[in-house]
């Protein structure tokens, strides 16, 4: 079952955001036609709210990529980021958004129990 393009939850975007998913698919998925990339990434943009970030408060986090996502969460109101990367987002509590593992947030969905 998926639960991507329905309306159990929202998935936001920024430009940003959707350069670095190309980029890591390029690297990490070299047999797959940058075709079928494009047409995912469409795909992913279409169901999804694109973010427009007009503001930097960076560096906040060690990594900038994780910063590039934390201003996309808060710029989106969003309540939670969903990696299993939760030790490098150490410290956003004060921004209202929890650090979820992809687990946690399907419990949170009722998927998993």
């Amino acid at each position: 079952m998926t639960y991507i393009g329905t309306n159990k939850f929202l998935t936001c975007i920024s430009v940003t955001l959707i350069l670095e998913y190309e980029d890591v698919m390029l690297r990490h998925f070299p047999k797959m036609s940058k075709q079928k990339i494009n047409d995912f990434l469409d795909y992913f943009c279409a169901i999804s709210e694109q973010v427009k970030i007009n503001y930097l408060w960076r560096p906040h986090l060690k990594d900038p990529g994780d910063d590039m996502l934390l201003e996309l969460a808060f710029g989106s109101n969003s309540r939670y980021i969903i990696t299993y990367n939760k030790k490098d987002f150490a410290g956003i509590e004060k921004f209202n958004i929890e650090i979820l593992t992809p687990k946690e947030f399907l419990i949170i969905l009722g998927v998993l129990s």
